[in-house]
């Protein structure tokens, strides 16, 4: 493989390679990583820093995890791939298996793909599908302002139409019902009036809503807003009485991430529909899940069709499928409810001074994620140099600058993570 040195590789990349939400060519910050190893990134020419992100929130148990490393290895050694039309291994019945033993009862059927956005796209066409299947032609999904679930087309309809980030697509996108973001915060107390702009809207246009689609208590991408559990509680209960499905877009809340296994485990209610990514295979081969209920893939499967049409050409991937069934194994041998209550306590001690600062609006932790929101949109030019000045890697966007580091994190590094992010913002806003 061809080596460059720091500057070769800064100029080449800007020259020739887009990355996520970014111009070609242009003076952003840019980081050279060389390896990564615990919850640490080596900079090409440069220190080590903390990374608070776990790669946007995939790397659980942090990098060249040994155990993961071994799983990885064995299975390539084996097959790396193979088709999944008529044919089925091991590592994806495992992990099925694996994945309907821990979420919640209802859900018993695996759709393996290879993102969260597809994960979206696949709950939303098995909403359809699933009317399809009983005579009915609905296509519309009521969903909430604020939130996020993906950039491919059926996944940006119901992402937020100004904090969304697909504005400029409106026109190209279908219109779907948008309920008005949940005010009551999770810690705070319930106000029943938080449901009136959903119940109004589910009232008027249920029979034609596919589904209800929406990420349980954490708003992601969208605010990184943490909401009232009786709010969800209160969605599920709607979603029942009118007879349509509910998707849990658990890509980012999923696996432990909030303090609970799957956020919606903080209302107690279990959706009909749930989307996995991100976390799944622990940040080394993109993978995501659809899971449902057996109501749905009955439905379906009585429909005209007859069968549930998708099937992505890397489904169910040998060795993203052994490399996650082994980083299930490891939430439950590393107590993730130790590890996420540890990192909650830092968090909140580490981040509260930041109160203090004027620019500041406000902070909020739940579980392993901590959020430390501006007043106004921060500058990535400035602060992203001295956040590595500092020792840390984080990745701020809009107003937010926020954390939600692996797993895997000592105290004194997310000590540190909270220290670093402070005297950061510390310097940027004087």
């Amino acid at each position: 493989m061809t080596q460059f040195d720091l500057a070769q590789l800064i100029e080449l990349d800007r020259k020739h390679v887009w990355h996520p939400y970014s111009a070609l060519n242009n003076d952003m910050p840019l980081f050279a990583v060389e390896s990564a190893q615990g919850v640490k990134l080596k900079l090409k020419e440069g220190p080590e820093i903390i990374d608070g992100m776990s790669s946007w929130w995939s790397t659980l148990h942090g990098y060249n995890h040994p155990e993961l490393n071994k799983a990885l290895l064995e299975q390539s050694q084996k097959m790396a791939h193979i088709m999944f039309g008529g044919l089925t291994h091991e590592p994806a019945v495992a992990l099925a298996k694996q994945l309907v033993d821990i979420s919640p009862a209802p859900l018993q059927h695996v759709f393996f793909s290879d993102s969260g956005s597809v994960a979206v796209e696949v709950a939303m066409k098995m909403a359809i599908q699933y009317w399809a299947s009983k005579g009915q032609q609905r296509s519309r999904f009521l969903t909430l302002k604020k939130g996020y679930h993906g950039d491919t087309f059926m996944a940006m309809s119901v992402c937020d139409p100004i904090t969304g980030m697909h504005s400029l697509f409106s026109d190209a996108i279908k219109e779907q019902l948008f309920a008005e973001a949940p005010q009551s915060r999770f810690a705070d107390s319930w106000d029943e009036d938080d449901l009136d702009s959903f119940k109004d809207l589910l009232e008027k246009h249920h029979d034609d809503i596919a589904g209800i689609i929406l990420e349980p208590i954490v708003q992601g991408t969208g605010g990184m807003r943490f909401y009232h559990s009786n709010y969800l509680k209160q969605v599920r209960k709607l979603s029942q009485d009118y007879n349509i499905p509910l998707i849990a877009d658990e890509i980012a809340t999923g696996l432990g991430r909030t303090g609970k296994l799957f956020a919606c485990e903080h209302a107690a209610i279990s959706p009909d529909i749930m989307c996995l990514g991100k976390t799944l295979s622990a940040g080394y081969i993109t993978l995501a899940a659809t899971l449902c209920s057996s109501d749905i893939a009955e439905v379906i499967q009585q429909g005209e069709a007859g069968v549930f049409m998708h099937g992505p050409t890397f489904m169910a991937n040998p060795l993203a499928c052994a490399v996650a069934g082994r980083s299930l194994n490891l939430l439950s041998e590393n107590n993730w409810q130790q590890q996420v209550s540890q990192i909650e306590q830092v968090l909140k001690e580490g981040l509260a001074p930041c109160l203090t600062m004027s620019a500041v609006e406000d902070v909020r932790v739940l579980g392993a994620i901590g959020v430390v929101e501006m007043k106004e949109q921060v500058d990535l030019r400035i602060l992203q140099p001295l956040f590595v000045k500092h020792g840390i890697w984080l990745r701020p966007f809009g107003k937010l600058v926020y954390c939600m580091p692996p797993y895997i994190s000592s105290k004194e590094e997310l000590q540190q993570l909270c220290s670093g992010l402070f005297k950061s913002l510390s310097q940027a806003y004087k």
